[in-house]
């Protein structure tokens, strides 16, 4: 069986964009379950538009967005969310007068609630530490791991990310990869990652895509990964 076959998520001709500008023309993405994608390209090739228009912040112009045979590419980002895909957008969006128990709790909301599972505290310990603790109090690493862990309290099979390590420190990122990988194996999700620290997609990816000019450029398995020719479209 094929990936598009067996895919989580599966876009076939996306086209999307602001105004008159049309930003992606055409994407094409498979992502099977427990497969990490690296979406990478520099600033301004459509890697948040892409994120926005999975989830449904920007609508699509063309194209369709299946979740498993399941077409979403018409329905509201809340509408997504209850149907699995979960994202943490650039900057994280944490609710910063809310406290971090009350931050993941909102998550639940989409389960109609109840107790929040202890296994996101062992995913993030220090976040059970700092149940009591205001969001805006938290430094930029953990709110990240805060808004993660919201993210996981909808139960998504798809978890999107977009620029997790912008802001945070070296030794938070490493932290941050062990993470990602960890919810992976655990759970099984396939997960969705725009970046540009080449390094961190080396470290998490399954396989890496290069958007250029709103268009996919390169495509390969880590394993396959010329990373000097990736890092050539990186380079501004």
């Amino acid at each position: 069986m094929g990936i598009e076959e067996a895919a989580v998520l599966n876009v076939s001709g996306l086209r999307a964009g602001y105004g008159q500008s049309e930003v992606l023309h055409g994407i094409d993405l498979a992502v099977g379950a427990g497969e990490i994608v690296a979406v990478m390209g520099r600033n301004g090739m459509g890697k948040s538009t892409l994120m926005k228009a999975l989830i449904g912040l920007i609508p699509a112009r063309g194209g369709e967005i299946r979740l498993r045979e399941d077409p979403v590419t018409a329905l509201k980002p809340n509408q997504r969310v209850a149907r699995g895909i979960a994202y943490v957008p650039q900057g994280r969006m944490i609710f910063p007068a809310m406290t971090v128990e009350e931050n993941i709790a909102t998550g639940l909301v989409v389960r109609g609630g109840g107790a929040i599972p202890q296994d996101l505290y062992a995913l993030f310990p220090v976040l059970a530490e700092m149940k009591g603790r205001r969001g805006g109090n938290l430094s930029g690493g953990q709110q990240q791991q805060l808004a993660i862990a919201r993210a996981l309290a909808t139960g998504p099979g798809l978890l999107l990310l977009d620029e997790p390590t912008e802001g945070i420190q070296p030794s938070i990122i490493l932290e941050l990869g062990r993470t990602l990988r960890r919810i992976r194996d655990e759970r099984g999700l396939a997960i969705v990652v725009s970046e540009q620290v080449l390094s961190f997609a080396l470290a998490i990816a399954d396989r890496v895509i290069v958007l250029e000019g709103g268009r996919v450029v390169h495509s390969a398995t880590r394993a396959e990964l010329d990373e000097e020719q990736v890092s050539r479209f990186l380079a501004v």
